[in-house]
């Protein structure tokens, strides 16, 4: 494996075993798509009048699995992207860029921890493996190996990786994904991304351009990614109305959110200087996404014990 150790600051790079692990595995990523998967299987108990106790052997299960599954993206990821993390601020100090875990060793701890994943799903539900499935590849090839480097539709790509935990967590309760909930969920989490991934390629536009990736800030400018990001802000409110048969509540939250949101958009935009609106964009969407899943969350499980 060719060694990026030339681009490392030394002092940063991590020593403990654990550290290592968790910047390989995306531990971040890890924990944030876990909140909208226990989103999807708290939904779908709550629709089918089902009790946690009832399930809690598919629910640990498509918790494990789905941790393994995202972890293994990760890793593969990490892997292929190695050339050009080195190039990024954020990304090279990752220890497959310093060649802490090479590609040999990175290979095997992602493929075993991919089918051990798999496997946990596939024993929660075969409809949940599948969506694992799917969320890994989408990752893996469309997005990481092809259109990352490729298109500035990138970003669309990786939402429909992005937007499976939900699917995983509902199917590991049920079969029925077709469910308007489920359905909503899906859209919910792709509608979302977009804007907030496009507020974090304005904010490391300069490290996109570096490494070559065409983002669309870098290709197209930022104020085609701000009338974009707009559009999407409007469809993130539209589909407010997708959750009203559950409860009025989370429609009206996702409603107001994504109102707040587009308004801080356009007032931002005008206002603040690029860089401090791209971060407030940012810090606003992890707060909707946060908010609105937590939600949903104890709504599924506490309105059945009122």
């Amino acid at each position: 494996m060719q060694n990026y150790s030339n681009t490392i600051s030394i002092e940063r790079i991590p020593t403990s075993v654990t550290k290592v692990l968790f910047e390989t595995i995306k531990i971040g990523i890890i924990k944030s798509n876990l909140i909208a998967m226990i989103a999807g299987f708290s939904m779908a108990m709550f629709v089918h009048g089902i009790s946690f106790f009832d399930k809690i052997g598919n629910i640990v299960l498509a918790l494990i699995g789905s941790a393994m599954v995202i972890g293994a993206a990760g890793i593969f990821n990490n892997l292929y992207d190695r050339d050009i993390d080195s190039k990024m601020d954020r990304t090279k100090n990752r220890p497959t860029v310093s060649g802490i875990v090479d590609l040999r060793s990175g290979l095997f701890m992602g493929i075993w921890i991919a089918f051990g994943g798999l496997f946990a799903l596939f024993i929660a539900s075969p409809l949940s493996a599948l969506f694992g499935f799917l969320g890994l590849f989408l990752y893996v090839v469309p997005y990481t190996m092809w259109t990352k480097r490729k298109t500035i539709y990138n970003t669309e790509v990786g939402s429909l990786s992005g937007a499976m935990p939900p699917l995983i967590g509902w199917a590991a309760i049920s079969p029925d994904v077709l469910h308007s909930g489920a359905i909503a969920l899906f859209l919910l989490m792709v509608i979302w991304q977009m804007p907030h991934f496009y507020a974090i390629a304005i904010r490391r536009m300069e490290e996109y351009r570096a490494a070559n990736i065409p983002m669309l800030p870098v290709v197209k400018g930022i104020r085609r990614t701000y009338l974009q990001m707009n559009v999407y802000l409007v469809a993130l409110f539209l589909c407010s109305f997708l959750f009203w048969s559950f409860n009025p509540y989370i429609a009206v939250a996702n409603a107001l959110l994504s109102l707040g949101w587009l308004i801080l958009s356009i007032n931002g935009y005008r206002r603040k200087q690029e860089g401090k609106w791209a971060r407030s964009m940012f810090i606003f969407s992890l707060n909707h996404i946060t908010v609105l899943l937590l939600m949903i969350v104890a709504y599924s499980i506490g309105a059945p014990l009122l």
